[in-house]
């Protein structure tokens, strides 16, 4: 699994971030695409299997971890699934004609290289090739999929070339597929910037002019904009709008399901028609908690049914950030680091005061820090970070929860620091007193006249100890203030959890047409993923490798097949 924490990869993520803010925008790939890039008003499927049942799959938030990856990767390859539901009835699946990628394909940002490492190597592996009619694959793109201005995402998905015994025919980042039944398939494009171009409207402006009033639509999207307005206290954002845009003006409310990724999770709301509202962004990626954002009821009057995990296993989870040094062990050096600095910012000799001298200490510091106005501005520079490190959820506490984290660390900082000089001068005796004609190390002394070598000495190990302590205790600070914020304040959703990087609990969805037009939805959900695999030497139409992993759990469907309101019948 990626190790967002590590400092190389937060180094790397944050300029991919910035880059892709400072350009994206500007280098609107979509603009260039409508004009270079012939696509058909949609892909058409309507007549394939004549009175038999159609079936596709939808997979989102793809190519982090091996294990995970190729666990939903191998499943979605096999010829058919037999899967039982919680009521113990099951059910069989077959593979899908379609395979639907929802955004985010790879991870930590993209490029040839990471796509070709953490996507087509899995999915290969699992499936070299299929016998004719092979499956077709489409797929929208995700933020982290723009994070190189969409280039490698269209040099693998819009080139029309075969990918894991599947071909890919759209040449644009979004899509029409026709289906059977009167259903239809619809994918999008939001970019970085939550927004769906002119262009992109006008292709599904034109695509609405081939349905029929009685048709209904699949709506992928790569962001769960429901999800964020039901929590945000904000005004609507621009893919709110759009989507509603859409849903109203454009495909005039024909829309029955909503699918997304982007949060990696199953999370499913329903309305009293029967339209469905579904998160499914278990294709690989880290888990991301189901209780935070909580969103019991949307705005639009949809009512939640179903999360996995729930969200009593999702709290029990965040607790695991206590731990947060076992799951990201480099992100102590960060810690660390900043620990040492703050202490040599306002170095001063306080290591042979005890407990008790706690009054002649602070006075010390504290004159330290007003003779030393960079280890003001230090001190100001930590609490400043912090509190812009805190989450948009806090809402108006969210000064004070930044600043109560800001000053947590430099208080342990502080404490640290002392600590390491006190031991250093105390419980090492690295201290002396200089008598005349030789050296002689004194344990315990209070206060000594040092020779060069042993003054530098004695700092060099207070300030070995001074980052030990900050390597140590500053994760557990960290993870302390993530797992208070998501499970107290529904904050920090998202870095609470890339902290652990579980790679556990993933999902895809398995969609039934039938021959009546009844769309069913049968989500596929593997709580724990194999950690091991044995090599099957199997031909390239069957998966390479196998669980070779005890512990590792069957997959089942998180809920009863859900059926979603079929086509209405001709109007007069």
């Amino acid at each position: 699994m990626v190790r967002w924490l590590h400092p190389s990869m937060l180094i790397r993520t944050g300029m991919d971030a910035l880059v892709a803010a400072v350009f994206g925008a500007r280098a609107d790939h979509r603009l260039i695409e409508a004009v270079v890039r012939p696509q058909p008003p949609y892909f058409d499927y309507s007549q394939e299997s004549p009175g038999e049942d159609f079936w596709l799959d939808y997979v989102a938030d793809t190519g982090d971890g091996w294990n995970s990856t190729y666990a939903v990767a191998r499943l979605l390859a096999l010829p058919s699934l037999e899967v039982e539901d919680p009521q113990g009835q099951a059910h069989a699946i077959e593979r899908g004609r379609i395979l639907v990628f929802g955004g985010d394909q790879v991870y930590p940002g993209a490029s040839r290289d990471t796509y070709e490492e953490r996507l087509v190597q899995p999915y290969e592996e699992a499936l070299g090739r299929t016998q004719h009619p092979s499956p077709d694959l489409f797929a929208i793109p995700g933020n982290h999929d723009w994070y190189d201005g969409l280039s490698s995402f269209m040099r693998l998905f819009c080139a029309n070339r075969w990918l894991a015994g599947r071909r890919t025919r759209q040449s644009r980042s979004y899509f029409a597929l026709k289906l059977p039944q009167g259903w239809w398939l619809i994918g999008t494009d939001v970019q970085l910037d939550s927004d769906i171009d002119v262009p992109q409207v006008e292709y599904f402006r034109q695509v609405a002019t081939h349905m029929q009033p009685e048709d209904r639509i699949i709506l992928c999207n790569a962001e769960p904009a429901w999800v964020m307005a039901a929590t945000s206290k904000r005004r609507r954002g621009y893919l709110e709008n759009n989507l509603d845009y859409l849903q109203e003006k454009v495909f005039g409310r024909r829309i029955s399901l909503f699918l997304a990724g982007d949060l990696h999770h199953y999370r499913r709301h329903e309305n009293p028609d029967g339209k469905h509202k579904i998160i499914a962004g278990g294709g690989g990626a880290f888990l991301h908690p189901t209780h935070a954002p909580a969103a019991r009821r949307l705005r639009d009057g949809y009512v939640h049914k179903k999360s996995f995990p729930d969200e009593k296993t999702s709290r029990k989870l965040a607790r695991q950030n206590l731990m947060l040094i076992r799951h990201s062990p480099l992100f102590g050096l960060m810690t660390g680091a900043l620990y040492l600095l703050l202490a040599l910012a306002t170095y001063t000799e306080i290591g042979s005061y005890g407990l008790t001298q706690l009054p002649q200490v602070l006075s010390a510091v504290a004159s330290s820090v007003v003779t030393r106005p960079w280890s003001l501005t230090l001190g100001l520079a930590t609490l400043g970070g912090l509190v812009g490190f805190a989450d948009k959820d806090f809402g108006r506490w969210r000064w004070l929860a930044g600043g109560l984290h800001g000053l947590a660390h430099i208080t342990a900082a502080f404490l640290v620091a002392w600590g390491g000089m006190y031991f250093t001068a105390n419980g090492m005796g690295i201290c002396q007193e200089i008598l005349p004609g030789n050296t002689i190390l004194v344990p315990g002394a209070t206060l000594c006249a040092a020779g060069w070598m042993h003054v530098w000495g004695k700092f060099f190990m207070g300030a070995f100890f001074t980052f030990l302590g900050g390597f140590l205790v500053g994760p557990f600070i960290m993870g302390l203030y993530l797992m208070v914020s998501v499970n107290t304040f529904k904050a920090h959703s998202n870095e609470a959890f890339i902290s652990l990087a579980v790679a556990d609990w993933k999902n895809f969805l398995r969609l039934r047409i039938d021959k009546d037009g009844q769309l069913t939805v049968f989500p596929v959900g593997l709580e724990r993923v194999p950690r091991k695999w044995k090599e099957t030497h199997a031909s390239p139409y069957a998966p390479a490798y196998e669980p070779d992993d005890p512990e590792a759990t069957p997959p089942r469907l998180i809920e009863p097949p859900i059926r979603v309101m079929p086509p209405r019948s001709p109007g007069p």
